[in-house]
Formats: C-alpha cells, structure tokens, sequence
C-alpha cells in the first residue's frame, strides 16, 4: 500500500492527483450510500478506512479499529479493499459474479481489489457487497476467524 501523511480524509482527497481525486470520490460515493449504520469512515493505514471504531469493539488483535473495508490510491492504480470478501466464499462469488455480469476483468489480490476507473468495477455489486454485512455480523465473522485465547493460568 502507498501510505499518505493525510490526517484527515479531506487532506487525502485534497493532496490527489484531479483525475485520481475524481476516481476515488466515485468509488468513495457508493460506499457511503452503502455502508450499514455502525461502520465509521477514518484515515487509517493511510488510507480511506471503513471500520468498527474501538470504542464499539476494541478486542481488536491489534488494537486498532477492525477494518471492513478501504479505499486508496496506489502508484499505479486505484484499489479497493473489501476483508469481508477475503473469508467468505459467498461473497467471493458475488464479487466474481458481478464483475463476469458486467463484462468485466478482475483484478484482485486476496482482499484488494485493483481498478483504474470507476468504470472498471461493477459499482452496483461493490455497492450490494458493502452493504451486505452489518457490524455486528462482521464482529461475529471476525470473532469466529480468530483462534479462541488461551486463559491465563491462575497463580
């Protein structure tokens, strides 16, 4: 990933390139109108984060907000990281099944999602996907991935 030194979203729309500030504004407005209630929009990793903030789940592996999906510009392309897809085959299918309804080629690393237009996804699917999973499911989906933690012996 080509991490920014934004601190804010605004800053990282505003430090793009016009045609790639263009491009991610597009991607960025599905997602919006998509994203379930309880999701936050942040820069995070440097990059535009959609995640459960740790003030509502901070069990966190890592400590920091459990990320749903994001949004970035890299050096040679735009991407589009959606983890939900990355653990479900459902999903998964959904994702290929819309970019093949489409007529279009999928670009896609395990998560990520690589495009240089908005023209290049099928926008309704990236829009179904997003919508698809409420937080509390994405918790139980991420709780369940998770090995269970060992109890810490009593002394």
């Amino acid at each position: 990933m080509v991490r920014s030194s934004a601190k804010t979203v605004k800053e990282y729309l505003a430090d793009l390139p016009a045609d790639r500030r263009k491009t991610i504004a597009a991607v960025r407005n599905v997602i919006l109108r998509s994203l379930p209630k309880g999701y936050a929009e942040a820069l995070n990793w440097g990059v535009i984060s959609y995640e459960i903030p740790l003030q509502r789940y901070p069990k966190t592996y890592n400590g920091r907000p459990l990320m749903y999906a994001a949004l970035a510009a890299q050096k040679n392309y735009a991407a589009i990281y959606l983890m939900g897809v990355y653990g479900d085959s459902s999903s998964a299918r959904r994702l290929k099944d819309g970019f093949a309804k489409a007529g279009l080629k999928l670009d896609m690393g395990k998560s990520c999602v690589r495009f240089q237009q908005p023209e290049d996804l099928p926008l309704d699917t990236i829009g179904q996907i997003i919508a698809s999973v409420t937080p509390e499911a994405y918790i139980a989906f991420y709780e369940a991935a998770r090995p269970p933690r060992k109890a810490k012996p009593k002394r």
